[in-house]
């Protein structure tokens, strides 16, 4: 039943938004580095790799220069147009290919790149590898504005791997424990309601039994607040 969502919703999604991504796409061309799409290696089900595209937001070179394979707040080497896409994660649409051919699910653990997966747990890996990764899921809307996470570290990489991906990677583990219907139909919901309104709490509201924000997180989230 989820495949069969997953085509319709992100078959008709693509015809609606065409309107939209093909002016994008026009600007993308013409501005930058003129690339359209980025098209990363990821770990898909059964740990195969797979091309995960993306509109090209960033600098060709991005993942050998600065901070790497992970993206910080004000990060240089952001493109123009490249800002507002992430910002509103129009970036990610053109997963919406990468799920009509089957590499994805709408829903699902999100994919890493090699280099970051295989510093999960092994356990962690076999699950995560037993479903499709998705476009969206209960790590993307936890971690939607993982820069500022990252603000001020002199490590940033270090603080990646070492809080952020273990919290990631239970955040996912839960969502295959509890993968249902249901489930599935909430974290799309939630996904959208994130987008619009960015500072919402839902999901301490809306989901039960989500693994603890580890104390590193919770006291970044409350500094900024107070600020």
């Amino acid at each position: 039943m989820r495949r069969f969502l997953d085509i319709v919703l992100a078959g008709g999604t693509i015809l609606i938004l065409s309107p939209i991504l093909l002016p994008f796409m026009l600007v993308l061309r013409f501005t930058g580095e003129g690339e359209i799409f980025y098209r990363q290696q990821r770990v898909g089900i059964g740990g195969r790799n797979f091309g995960l595209l993306k509109f090209a937001t960033m600098l060709k070179n991005s993942p050998n220069i600065g901070a790497g394979e992970i993206t910080v707040r004000n990060d240089p080497r952001i493109l123009p147009l490249g800002a507002f896409l992430r910002k509103t994660k129009l970036n990610e649409l053109p997963q919406l290919w990468n799920i009509v051919i089957g590499d994805m699910s709408i829903v699902g653990p999100r994919p890493m790149v090699p280099s970051t997966f295989e510093h999960y747990p092994a356990q962690a890996q076999s699950t995560l590898c037993s479903v499709r990764p998705g476009l969206t899921g209960i790590g993307s809307i936890v971690f939607r504005d993982e820069e500022r996470y990252l603000d001020g570290h002199a490590d940033p990489m270090k603080f990646y791997r070492g809080v952020i991906i273990p919290h990631k990677s239970n955040l996912e583990l839960w969502y295959v424990s509890n993968i249902s219907l249901t489930l599935y139909l909430k974290i799309i919901v939630a996904t959208a309601w994130v987008i619009v309104f960015p500072k919402s709490n839902i999901t301490q509201l809306f989901f039960n039994g989500l693994p603890q924000l580890p104390q590193e997180l919770k006291e970044i989230g409350s500094a900024q607040t107070i600020a």
